[in-house]
Parts: C-alpha cells; structure tokens; sequence
C-alpha cells in the first residue's frame, strides 16, 4: 500500500504541480466582490485542477513534437530554480489575501478582516483541486483501457483517438444528461415550491377593483410568491400623499404568475385585459416591467417611480421563471426575451390604437434579466411609426445585445463602465454617482442603463478567459479593487464565481442597485411633477432609511 502511495505521487507531472501552484496564486487575487475562506478554497481548487491539466497537456505536447529536453545536473538545477520561484511567489500572494479581499470591501464600505485563513484557503483547495484531477487522471486511464481493447482491431493511433472520443461522449452524457439535469431538476422543484410560498405579511388585496381581488381576471392563488410580494407591499395612497404634499393617486400594479396561464402569449393577453380592467391606461404613466428570473421586480425601481408621479402610474408584468436570475441566464435566457415581447406586443398594440393627446406615457423597466428581455421586446421598426416614451434598464447582463452593441461603439475617451453614447439624445449610462447629465437636451425618446462597476452579472463574459475586458482598463470603476488583474482563465473562474453572489454586498454594489440611482434614472427619463431637487433629496432619504440595516 505504501509502495503504491509513492508510485501515485510520483506519477505526478512536475510542470503539472509547478502550474497548479501558479494557478492557486493568481485565484487569490481580487475579483469583483468578496469572497469568504470556503468560497475561494473552492475556486482555487478549481484553478488548481486546471493548471495541472494545463501543465500536464503541455508536456505531452512537448514529447510528442521530441522536443529536445533537459538532462542531467541542467534538469535539477532547472527544477530547484523553478520550485524556488514559484514558492516565493504561493508565499507573497498568500501573504496578500487578506490585504486584496479588503481593498475591494473599503470600497463597498464592508469592515475590514484580520484574516482571510489563507491556510484553510490552501487545504480546501488542494483537497478539492485533487479530487477533479484523481477524476482527470481516472478519464486518462479509462481511455488508455479502451485503447488497448480497440488496439487488437485497430492501429495503436487510431484506437487511442476512437477511445478518447467514446469516453468523452460517455462523461459528456453523464455530466450533462445525467448530473446536470439531475441537479437543475433539483433546483428547479426547490424554486418552484419557493414560488408558491406566502410571507406572513402578504395579504390579498381587499379591494375587489385590484389585481388579485375578488374580481380580478388573475386568480390570487396563480400569482408566485415575488407577484404577489409586488402586488401587496407598494406604497399607498397615503404614504405618497405625505411625501408630495398634495393629494395623490392609488397606483395601479398588474402582475400575471407563471401558472395563471400556460403560455407566454396568453399570460400577455391576461396581463392586458387586467390592465384595461383597473384603469391602467388611464394613467399619466404606464411602465412594462420586467421581472428577474425569480419573478422579482426591485422595489427600489417601481417604488419610486411611483413616489415621484404621485401615485399617477401604471405598472403591468408578467412571470416566465422561478428560477434565480444567474441559473436562468446560463440555462435559457431566452425565456426572459420572449416572454417580454409577448407583454409589449400586447400592451403597445392596445396603447397605439388610443389618442396620442390622451394616453399614458409608455415606458420600459427591467432589471438584471428583465433588461434583458425588456430592451429586446420594443422591435425598433415597429416603435419608429409610433414611438414609445423611453426605458430605464439596470445591471444588464452579458448576453445583452443591445447593451453590447452600445458599450462597443461608446464615444472614444469614455471607460466601458461608465460609457457615453454619441450626443446622448437617445442613450446614457449612469452608475453610484449620477452621471445622466441633465443640462443636455433629450430627444423623443429616453433611455438610460444604470451599471455598477463591480456587477459580476454585468461584466462576466466567456470571453474572460482569453481576451483582457474593456472594463478592466484604468482606472478602475470607483468600487473595484485598484488591484485586480486579468489572467487567462483565472479571471474567468473569479467573475464566475462572483455571479451566484452578485447580491450579497451592500446596496450600491455589485447587482444590488440603489435607490438612488432609480430615483436619478426615473427623473432623467420620465420628468416626473414632483422632482424639484428638496423633493429628490427628500425621496432619496426615505429610501436610504427604509434600505438601512436595523439595529
């Protein structure tokens, strides 16, 4: 057993373990958001198992072209300067952590740690990097098995390609129809029961006139938890009473769940019917939101609005996931854009057919996901005959075509954080700090993203792991870490890894978008009554309170 332990540590490439050790180093450096001990001990695991595999492929390369390799006394000598080199540099970037993890946590205003446990870091990675490359390793031998079974009917070269592609496919199936779709399944059930749960605080509405009551076309019971969440804890009458000083209006919210109809086009033509059913288009205001992948729709951003117009709103949505906004994306972000366009389709066709001097103003909102599907349902040749009023999008994530298109073609000189898109007419950007830029005249119609710098949804792309981002060049977005760097494929594993917590940082980083950035967007794109700048700063501090964590 013993013998066998030794022949096993042995077997083990020495370019292999020496790029392992530089590929733990780089994963400890700062990403976009912190991380704890347990979180990062499995990323570099990650990053470990990649290295070695590099290293591995690299020196089969080598051998395989016969390249000529060192010998002898020049082979040691090699290997203990190259050992000495990579330890100094594990050591100094051990020695970093705690210093990086707390430049990106001053900046979000996050206390700083006395310790990020680099060495529990180290021993989760290096336990975890050995069990995928063991199962690395364990591919290796099952293809070398099949090859020698296939080499009695084919040539050597021929069963070695037959058989790595055979157990390719077979660990393909077995990762992706097996362990995947055992795993969203899984998820997908958890969500769902999630979806049907009430908080104690939510009650339907015990007015019969809105959405959810007794006479509405949505039955209460079909609306998911985030609807109904939506539907019930808005502001009222009252509240937006006292902030504007005068009398207001009972704004109006529709919402249709994912199983209040089965389809898509019927969840719109529902959504529609409801709409007209409570006087939505009788309003000064009319927003077609987009929820998140749970069915969210951010308070901050419809809250607002509705404080501003003084309750003169209208505010339809329709649910086409449960599931959260990062599984949603990487599994079929397309649900999010079909199902937006089927509620503009039907919200706009209806909207067109009233008087121009008479009809709301219509307006698009989204959020992470929703911007997605929210900036791609408006077809530009069908709104240039009749145009919409504008749109405020937040944290657009990465398959985000037309926020692509527009970060790429940004005017010369502006960051891709923080871009300007030609005379600013049509679209701007703005971040924590509002960058909309009022003395500039509007045109027709008024668009604005709201991005934080440091939105792993955001700025995570594929394309991480070969090419250096846009976003990365200097300086830095104001909540970045001055010392974050690319290097190919870590960064990739950082942002990545970033994603699932993309909302576990303070309000104003990361994708939790502020209220304040909300009221600065609805105030640039909508001109609402009551934003005389008291009245702004006023709306801002009611919702920095609310935000604030209790004592």
């Amino acid at each position: 057993m013993k013998e066998r332990l030794i022949q096993y540590k042995r077997s083990f490439s020495f370019v292999g373990l020496m790029l392992a050790t530089l590929f733990f180093a780089a994963s400890v450096t700062p990403s976009l958001l912190p991380r704890t001990y347990l979180v990062q001990g499995i990323l570099s695991g990650f990053a470990l198992a990649i290295g070695y595999s590099i290293g591995v492929v690299l020196v089969w390369m080598y051998q395989f072209f016969e390249l000529r390799k060192p010998t002898g006394r020049t082979q040691v000598i090699a290997k203990r300067i190259t050992t000495a080199v990579v330890v100094v540099l594990f050591i100094g970037f051990i020695w970093r952590m705690t210093f990086w993890q707390n430049s990106i946590r001053q900046l979000m205003g996050i206390e700083d740690l006395e310790t990020t446990y680099p060495y529990r870091t180290a021993a989760i990675a290096i336990v975890f990097g050995a069990i995928l490359v063991a199962f690395a390793r364990l591919f290796v031998a099952a293809s070398a098995f099949v090859a020698r079974k296939l080499n009695r009917v084919f040539p050597e070269k021929v069963a070695k390609l037959v058989a790595f592609i055979s157990v390719g496919l077979l660990v393909m199936f077995l990762t992706n129809d097996v362990v995947a779709k055992s795993l969203l399944s899984a998820a997908d059930s958890f969500f769902a029961n999630l979806d049907e749960l009430s908080d104690d605080d939510v009650q339907r509405p015990d007015d019969n006139s809105l959405t959810g009551g007794e006479d509405s076309l949505v039955d209460w019971d079909s609306i998911g938890r985030q609807g109904k969440i939506f539907l019930a804890l808005g502001p009222t009458q009252t509240e937006i009473t006292e902030f504007t000083g005068v009398e207001a209006q009972r704004p109006i919210r529709v919402y249709v769940g994912v199983r209040s109809r089965p389809t898509m086009r019927d969840r719109a033509k529902l959504a529609l019917e409801e709409l007209k059913r409570v006087g939505g288009f009788d309003k000064s205001v009319l927003i077609v939101a987009t929820p998140t992948g749970t069915g969210w729709l951010d308070p901050s951003a419809v809250d607002t609005v509705e404080y501003l117009h003084g309750g003169d709103t209208a505010i339809v949505s329709t649910q086409y996931s449960y599931l959260p906004s990062w599984i949603t994306i990487l599994v079929d972000p397309q649900r999010s854009i079909d199902s937006a366009k089927a509620l503009f389709d039907e919200v706009y066709g209806y909207w067109k057919t009233l008087p121009k001097d008479s009809r709301p103003r219509l307006y698009l909102q989204g959020l992470s996901l929703g911007s997605l599907g929210s900036e791609e349902s408006a077809d530009l040749f069908t709104i240039f005959e009749d145009p919409i009023d504008g749109a405020l999008w937040s944290g657009p994530p990465f398959p985000s075509k037309e926020w692509n298109a527009s970060v790429r073609n940004r005017n010369e000189g502006s960051p891709a954080w923080l871009p300007t898109f030609r005379d600013g007419r049509l679209l701007r950007f703005t971040a924590q700090e509002n960058s909309l830029q009022p003395e500039k005249q509007w045109g027709k119609m008024r668009n604005v993203y709201i991005q934080y710098s440091s939105d792993p949804m955001v700025w995570f792309s594929p394309s991480l792991a070969w090419s250096r981002p846009e976003w990365l060049t200097s300086p830095p977005g104001p909540d970045v870490s001055p010392h974050l760097r690319w290097y190919p494929i870590i960064t990739f594993l950082q942002i990545g890894f970033d994603l699932p917590m993309a909302t576990t940082v303070p309000i104003g980083h990361g994708h939790n978008y502020s209220p304040s950035s909300y009221i600065d967007g609805w105030v640039a794109v909508t001109e609402p009554e009551h934003a005389s700048p008291v009245q702004v700063a006023s709306l801002k501090e009611i919702f920095r309170l609310k935000a604030a964590p209790k004592p």
